[in-house]
């Protein structure tokens, strides 16, 4: 059969999925400029790809436009069609850049770090999701059994990562039925997001050419186990030295770091409802699912906020130091890895500007939100984020996740679930 290549455009939004449109591939040099034409609502479509509740009305245009740099083409050599999209902007029709569009976001918190103490910061997202191609058996957590009953999926897609230019880390199977999880090596932030989420579609184009479907729903079943994403990161300065490590700092912390951390542990109450945005991200943050509960930060402890990782066969100080990671646990994949990796930034960057010191707990440390309608509300109380998001993107966030949540409302845990683990 005759078959032209096409290619999709499109960005993550605030729901965490990748929308867009398409067009020939031979219109490319004619679309790097001009995109393919967007509206302002687009942006309300919820988890299920239902618009619920809108400020923008029907009125306006938008333009999603290309980025070069983040340039997907992947031949699976099954004779399926090649997989074909680029991740980009979304922009007002005079090329500016629009104030909702989530790669903006996380490019104005990477702005705000510079702007704190001219530092950037190094990326890694651990992401762990179901892949149904593979029987549920019982005690086959991390097993070789489990590595082994994956079949193709695993080889296949590391190898259709790095025909897309990533660089694939680890693949491995995880304690949840059915359970793995993907990390890419570490990247510059921008870059770190757009290959998270290259690397979720990556996933999703392997599992679909060998007949199955990955999911990476924060709770697959409501009594199992949950799905997170973890974003490993470093702090580096303008000449690309690590300045994470201190030996003599708290943790092991050097003082912008301290900052950074103190940052994001104060903001937490208000980010959590951008970093685990749905109902069922709550069913996982709690008590013996190895997530987070409370508001902490702790040396190498899974269970905490902020984990500070493990050097491992690193002896010298200057090998520790370029080693040397902490682990945001906060997150799961119904969160844009642009927004979520956005608004932990905005947070460190606004502790080492107001120089917050590490907290210290008399007691139990405080705990999350318990709920995503708890959490917006702390979204919504805070000064902060209204100057991080500005009024527009602030109210739409807001309507858009608790429209969703009055949407599901009158589900039950497992129905829930159900609903959520097929739509990620």
């Amino acid at each position: 059969m005759l078959r032209e290549e096409l290619i999709f455009v499109g960005t993550c939004d605030i729901a965490g999925h990748v929308r867009g449109k398409g067009f020939p591939a031979r219109e490319l040099a004619a679309r790097k400029k001009q995109g393919i034409g967007w509206t302002h609502t687009n942006l309300m479509q919820n988890a299920f790809g239902v618009i619920l509740d809108t400020p923008f009305g029907t009125g306006g245009d938008l333009m999603v436009v290309p980025d070069m740099t983040a340039e997907v083409r992947v031949d699976f050599d099954d004779g399926s069609a090649v997989e074909h999209f680029f991740l980009g902007d979304i922009r007002n029709t005079d090329g500016s850049p629009w104030e909702c569009c989530p790669r903006e976001f996380l490019r104005r918190a990477i702005a705000a770090l510079v702007a704190a103490a001219k530092l950037h910061l190094i990326a890694a997202f651990e992401q762990e999701f179901v892949y149904t191609g593979v029987e549920e058996r019982p005690g086959h957590a991390y097993s070789l059994g489990a590595w082994r009953r994956q079949g193709e999926f695993g080889e296949s897609v590391v190898a259709a990562l790095r025909a897309a230019g990533l660089k694939p880390d680890s693949f491995l199977p995880e304690y949840g039925p059915r359970q793995y999880e993907l990390t890419i090596a570490p990247q510059p932030a921008l870059k770190a997001a757009d290959q998270a989420v290259i690397a979720r579609e990556l996933a999703r184009a392997t599992a679909f050419r060998l007949g199955h479907r990955v999911s990476f729903s924060p709770m697959p079943v409501a009594d199992g186990t949950g799905s997170g994403v973890h974003i490993h990161f470093s702090l580096h300065d303008a000449s690309g030295a690590p300045v994470t490590y201190d030996a003599k700092g708290p943790l092991g912390l050097g003082e912008a770091a301290a900052q950074f951390c103190s940052g994001v542990l104060h903001h937490l109450p208000a980010i959590t409802a951008i970093t685990a945005p749905s109902p069922v991200s709550y069913l996982r943050l709690t008590p013996n699912r190895w997530a987070p509960t409370v508001i902490d930060i702790v040396k190498q402890d899974r269970g905490a906020a902020l984990r500070v990782c493990p050097v491992f066969a690193a002896t010298t100080p200057k090998k520790i130091a370029k080693a040397f990671n902490l682990e945001f646990r906060v997150s799961d994949g119904s969160a844009s890895p642009y927004m979520a990796l956005g608004a932990m930034i905005f947070a460190g960057a606004d502790g080492i500007a107001r120089k917050l010191a590490l907290p210290n707990y008399d007691g139990e440390a405080p705990p999350l939100p318990r709920s995503l309608g708890q959490a917006l509300d702390g979204m919504e109380s805070s000064t902060a984020i209204k100057e991080w998001f500005g009024p527009t993107f602030r109210e739409a966030y807001l309507r858009h996740k608790r429209s969703e949540l009055a949407h599901v409302a009158a589900l039950d845990p497992p129905d829930l679930c159900a609903r959520y683990a097929e739509v990620y």
